[in-house]
């Protein structure tokens, strides 16, 4: 059995049952694509180096665009990983420098006001939580654990407020539909603009609390089989289409 399709077919198979994970109005609110990869050329190293800077790029951004949410980053090759030295090492099972710095995102990011409230699209248990607390880490994090035809999988929730892990417990059952985190700020998500960085996994290894949510690009294919678009689950916007493995 491949696991990585099987997952992706149950994640299609209850595509109708997945309740929004952020608060959307389909006939009022906006959501647009956000490039924050290398391609785009606006968005330089003078921006992405500063947090100030950085928070003042995506509001602006999201403003110019009267978006609701600024969306996109899956399997996108991104220079801004530089702002932070946590990504010139490898992954917590070998941490040591690299001299390949991770680059390729595995997960969703969805940036919109601080406090936005984030729900269950189904439900399960928490799996873990921790205060990533290092500069450009995820700050706040939660990863709930799911079963769907009675395959398990994790979706993990970054970037929250901190208040949101302060009375959680691991096992505890969260609804579908239960408003359980928040956008947290910058000055405690790891100092990033206000957002939700969403991903799916299949395989958890030893992590708790913590997965990496940017691969190097020479281990692409592993990371990406163990992480299928989290779009699976989002169903934001007909724009932001499935990517084909």
């Amino acid at each position: 059995m491949n696991i990585e399709h099987t997952i992706i077919d149950i994640l299609e198979k209850h595509a109708h049952d997945y309740y929004p994970v952020v608060p959307l109005n389909v006939s009022t609110d906006r959501i647009v694509p956000l490039d924050l990869s290398k391609g785009n050329a606006a968005f330089t190293e003078a921006i992405y180096s500063n947090p100030e800077n950085l928070v003042t790029y995506i509001e602006n951004e999201r403003k110019t665009n009267n978006a609701t949410y600024l969306v996109g980053g899956y399997r996108e090759h991104r220079e801004m990983y530089r702002r932070s030295s946590l990504f010139d090492m490898n992954v917590a099972e070998e941490v040591f420098p690299s001299d390949e710095p991770r680059s390729l995102h595995l997960g969703i990011d969805i940036w919109g006001p601080e406090g936005t409230k984030i729900s269950a699209p189904l439900g399960g248990m928490i799996h873990s939580f921790a205060f990533n607390n290092n500069f450009g880490d995820y700050g706040a994090t939660i990863i709930l654990q799911h079963q769907l035809d009675t395959i398990n999988f994790y979706c993990l929730y970054g970037h929250l407020s901190l208040k949101d892990i302060e009375s959680k417990r691991v096992g505890q059952f969260i609804t579908r539909g239960e408003n359980f985190a928040h956008f947290g700020s910058w000055e405690e998500n790891g100092n990033w603009p206000p957002h939700l960085h969403f991903q799916v996994i299949i395989d958890m290894g030893n992590y708790t609390g913590d997965f990496p949510g940017v691969c190097k690009m020479s281990e692409a294919a592993k990371y990406l089989q163990n992480c299928p678009d989290p779009n699976l689950i989002l169903k934001m916007r007909p724009w932001l289409k499935t990517i084909p493995m």
